[in-house]
């Protein structure tokens, strides 16, 4: 499975996670809750190709590479804030 660059996709929200990490498992489980498409890729189930490139995505983003890192619109959340995600996510859903 290809990762696609958050720029490069469709949809408004993305996230960079890891398959084991239980911030990543809450993020996901917040973003279903609230019925938010989204799209995510867990990093640590890449091909080392692959997750080499994508991990320079993250980098782009999070210069630490520290998961969860969810992209909405232009916004960047690290880690697991409920809060900021809640307003990132107003801003994307108001249109701006």
């Amino acid at each position: 499975m290809a990762a696609e660059n958050p720029s490069e996709s469709s949809s408004r929200v993305f996230l960079y996670a890891l398959s084991t990490c239980s911030h990543c498992k809450d993020v996901k489980k917040f973003l279903d809750g609230r019925n938010i498409e989204y799209e995510s890729v867990e990093v640590d189930l890449l091909k080392v190709d692959e997750r080499k490139r994508v991990l320079e995505q993250v980098k782009q983003y999070n210069s630490r590479v520290t998961f969860p890192t969810t992209v909405i619109g232009s916004q960047v959340i690290i880690g697991n804030k409920k809060d900021k995600l809640e307003a990132a996510l107003e801003k994307v859903t108001d249109g701006q």
